[in-house]
C-alpha cells in the first residue's frame, strides 16, 4: 500500500514557478516510476511527466517540455515537479501517481492557477 499527498500548488502569474512535492509512505518508494498527471475542470486526466525509479531517466508531455522538470529524492520518499514558465493553460488539479498507472496509486492532487 502506497499513500501519497501532493503540496505546493497555488496562484501564481503567467510566467512564474511553482515546485511541487508528492510524499510517500512506505518503504518501497525507491522501486516504482513515479509520475505526474493534471486534470483541468472538464477535461480529463492527462499526462504530464514520468521518472525511473533512480531518477536517470524522464519524459514529459510535449506541452510541458523544457518548462518542467521532474526529479526525485529516494532518502525522502518524495518525487518533484519544478515548473517554470507557466501559462494560463497550465491551470489544473496536479496528481502524482505511482507508474505504471495500472498499480492505481493516486494522490489527491494540488490545485495549481495560472493567471493571465
Amino acid at each position: 500500500q502506497v499513500q501519497l499527498v501532493e503540496s505546493g500548488g497555488g496562484l501564481v502569474q503567467a510566467g512564474g514557478s511553482l515546485r511541487l512535492s508528492c510524499a510517500a509512505s512506505g518503504r518501497t518508494f525507491s522501486s516504482y516510476m513515479m509520475g505526474w498527471f493534471r486534470q483541468a475542470p472538464g477535461k480529463e486526466r492527462v499526462f504530464v511527466a514520468v521518472i525511473s525509479q533512480s531518477g536517470g531517466i524522464t519524459n514529459y508531455a510535449d506541452s510541458v517540455k523544457g518548462r518542467f522538470t521532474i526529479s526525485r529524492d529516494n532518502a525522502k520518499n518524495t518525487v518533484y515537479l519544478q515548473m517554470n514558465g507557466l501559462k494560463p493553460e497550465d491551470t489544473a488539479l496536479y496528481i502524482c501517481a505511482v507508474m505504471p498507472t495500472s498499480y492505481n496509486y493516486w494522490g489527491q492532487g494540488t490545485q495549481v492557477t495560472v493567471s493571465s
